[in-house]
């Protein structure tokens, strides 16, 4: 698979996108196709991505124990994407219950729940140590006040496909960390951006991200014959309509290309 082949493709959805727009895709061989990929943008619920890394990593150093019980205090409920806001505050959880909804359903008060449990600068710190030059952990979900104050989240394409390698390959976590990660991915529920048009033969482990404005989609695509770590990030567009129909597209070439072999 030579991703040089679709990128002409690509490049004529991009070209008629009415909005910001960037994507980076690469393959396990190395091949790499990209565009604006070191920009940054909102993150929307791609933070998440380094935020369940550093999860596992501190349960590897015993900082924090993925079996022990949650309680989640009213002031920690957040509304938005998710469902622990709308279920009975006598639910029991362990932490990696919160790991696992805010990866496959999106869950805004897991997430929050996990900023306190990890902290806040314990976060940035792995963002610096992952080697992520425009990702930051700057307000916590559905907090609109720091968004007026000009705190937000950020992520670039070149870092989140960093943290998919980080996830599938390499030594920044264990090997059974990766795999608890990537089956939280694989079971990750909305799938409407680059699964959605893609037929039988790869498995894909995806995390997607949108807020007013926003719409970005990341995945981890796997065939018997090969992986690709893909991610597009959209924001500024007039219609969130056209984002998913782009990103979609994009995802159907990456899939024709690698069934092609």
């Amino acid at each position: 698979m030579t991703l040089q082949t679709i990128e002409h493709e690509i490049l004529a959805l991009v070209e008629t996108f009415d909005g910001r727009i960037a994507y980076k895709i690469e393959n396990a061989d190395g091949d790499t196709i990209s565009y604006h990929d070191d920009e940054p943008f909102q993150s929307a619920s791609l933070i998440k991505i380094p935020m369940i890394i550093e999860g596992y990593r501190q349960s590897e150093e015993k900082k924090i124990y993925l079996n022990q019980p949650v309680t989640i205090p009213p002031i920690e409920v957040t509304g938005g994407s998710g469902v622990l806001h709308v279920l009975s505050n006598k639910v029991f959880l362990t932490v990696e219950d919160l790991l696992t909804l805010m990866i496959t359903v999106s869950d805004n008060t897991s997430t929050n729940m996990m900023m306190t449990l990890l902290g806040h600068d314990e976060i940035n710190q792995c963002i610096k140590e992952l080697g992520l030059k425009n990702t930051i952990l700057g307000r916590r979900m559905q907090d609109f006040k720091a968004l007026k104050e000009g705190r937000d989240n950020t992520i670039s394409a070149e870092d989140t496909i960093t943290c998919l390698k980080a996830i599938h390959t390499g030594d920044f976590l264990t090997k059974e960390s990766q795999e608890k990660i990537l089956r939280a991915f694989d079971n990750q529920q909305l799938r409407d951006k680059l699964p959605s048009l893609m037929g039988k033969g790869v498995k894909v482990a995806s995390k997607t991200g949108a807020i007013r404005g926003v719409a970005h989609d990341c995945a981890i695509i796997r065939s018997e014959f090969q992986t690709v770590y893909a991610v597009v990030l959209t924001e500024d567009m007039k219609s969130e309509d056209e984002s998913r129909q782009v990103i979609s597209k994009i995802g159907k070439l990456i899939y024709d290309d690698i069934m092609a072999e």
